[in-house]
């Protein structure tokens, strides 16, 4: 399970990149999901800071639960 939370934490993670390089190059425009949510609208370069961060949050996460 460790594994599998770690390998979701890096996608979530290279959803991020990935729209950090949508918005600085105009690359990878097929590959992100936030520039196809109507939703975020101008705010997809914070939400591609966010991914970032939250799946960098959720890589850590079970080893930061895991010592006691």
């Amino acid at each position: 399970m460790k594994k599998f939370i770690e390998a979701a934490g890096f996608i979530i993670m290279l959803q991020g990149v990935g729209g950090l390089v949508h918005e600085w190059t105009g690359w990878l425009r097929l590959w992100t999901l936030a520039q196809h949510i109507e939703f975020f609208g101008d705010r997809a370069l914070f939400v591609s800071i966010v991914l970032i961060v939250t799946g960098f949050a959720v890589m850590i996460a079970p080893d930061a639960v895991g010592k006691k």
